[in-house]
């Protein structure tokens, strides 16, 4: 008697491909939120910040020194009488032909001045009487405009100076702030569920290391996955960790589905016996089971359970690791209206071999070195936390390439792919 035949197994799906699929699926959160520009890190806006007024808002000095008339010091004396003293915050009078107004950095420009000298190019020349140099000596010949920053030339009037879709930083607050937005309107940060799989897993503290059971590791990928969402700018519910049954990950999955926009979990993906999450999922909805053609992180799921996305990262902390930042991050962020992805990479010198190519896309860690060159962590295992600990980054290898000494490869920086 002869068995059946085996179904044909599906051809690893290049990341690429994963990645344009899982951003098809999202729909853009629409709820909104009004918060203060000093919370706002981190968060997407959901609507263009346009400037009601124009930044500088007037002539001002780039510079301590002294507002003068360019042409007083091309055709006479490059002695001036100082008539009056501008600070920041203060207006100046009409500055009068021959004389110069002290002036400090931020200050406005006084009408009829069109430069400011740097009080370095001038030597002060003191009155007797009274001990203050009323009269200085300009050591240069200024051009108009010098050390004058226009009123309009950073922001016009009307000018969309951070569209929607742009997640905040610092400069970007900064910039929302100097049109005096002391509010922005923010898309509502994602509820995203996080648990793991796996009876082998222990949470540091519940059990000491020399009294760990045989098997028994502590669970990593809790404490890194955690803290990735938080710096998506998700709300995150932490549910712990699932035993490793089909009834308990139904349970886990139904209640996580009721009142999140996604659900995490690392582990259990992949189908063997004890894989209960593929199963789980499918009973309650819909499964996309992925196997991308990249190293670390080949085991990944995507679907839906009712209105809640399913993300299913692999167990090996590493290839969790990575799974995240190539496909989760852009996911989270398309999902709160971001339109920018592209991951972005330099083209930096290899300091190592790796001749052992693989016919999958590899992901490599390294570290910048003094040379400017790239060195290779030495264990690459997906098991290995330490090599994303001593790593700056990664390097992109392209399927079935090798890389020799002194080549030029893509490395992608972690804090292009942490921010």
């Amino acid at each position: 008697m002869t068995s059946a035949p085996s179904a044909p197994r599906k051809p690893l799906l290049p990341l690429d491909d994963a990645l344009a699929q899982l951003l098809a699926a999202v729909v853009p959160l629409t709820a909104t939120e009004l918060v203060s520009t000093f919370d706002a890190d981190g968060r997407v806006l959901a609507a263009d910040v346009v400037s009601s007024l124009q930044v500088p808002a007037f002539d001002n000095s780039s510079m301590d020194g002294y507002a003068v008339h360019a042409e007083d010091l091309l055709r006479g004396s490059h002695e001036l009488r100082v008539t009056q003293r501008i600070a920041a915050g203060s207006v100046g009078e009409h500055l009068q032909a021959g004389t110069a107004a002290r002036i400090f950095t931020g200050a406005p420009v006084p009408p009829g001045a069109d430069a400011v000298v740097m009080q370095e190019d001038c030597t002060p020349i003191h009155d007797e009487r009274h001990g203050q140099p009323e009269t200085i000596r300009v050591n240069t010949t200024p051009l108009p405009g010098q050390y004058i920053r226009h009123a309009g030339e950073d922001v016009q009037r009307g000018d969309c100076v951070l569209p929607a879709g742009t997640r905040l930083g610092p400069a970007e607050l900064g910039l929302a702030a100097s049109i005096g937005m002391a509010h922005l309107e923010v898309v509502r940060k994602p509820r995203v569920a996080l648990f793991s799989t796996g009876d082998e897993l222990v949470m540091p503290g519940a059990v000491a290391p020399q009294d760990m059971p045989p098997g028994a590791i502590y669970n990593s990928n809790r404490f890194f996955l955690l803290n990735l969402l938080r710096r998506m700018g998700c709300e995150v519910a932490d549910l712990g960790i699932v035993p490793d049954n089909r009834s308990a990950t139904i349970a886990a999955l139904q209640g996580a589905a009721a009142d999140n926009d996604v659900i995490l979990t690392s582990g259990g993906v992949s189908v063997g016996e004890e894989d209960h999450i593929k199963p789980a999922v499918q009973s309650l909805g819909t499964l996309d089971l992925w196997q991308i053609a990249i190293k670390p992180g080949k085991p990944f799921a995507h679907g839906r359970i009712g209105a809640a996305h399913f993300i299913g990262l692999p167990g090996n902390p590493v290839s969790s690791y990575v799974t995240f930042l190539l496909l989760v991050r852009p996911f989270l962020l398309r999902l709160q209206g971001v339109q920018d992805l592209a991951m972005k990479s330099m083209a930096v010198r290899a300091d190592f071999d790796w001749p052992k190519a693989d016919k999958r896309r590899e992901f490599l860690r390294v570290c910048r070195n003094a040379n400017g060159g790239l060195d290779l962590f030495n264990n690459q295992s997906s098991g290995v936390l330490t090599s994303a600990v001593w790593g700056d980054g990664v390097v992109d290898v392209p399927p079935g390439q090798p890389i020799l000494y002194g080549q030029t490869v893509q490395y992608i920086p972690f804090s292009e792919l942490l921010r």
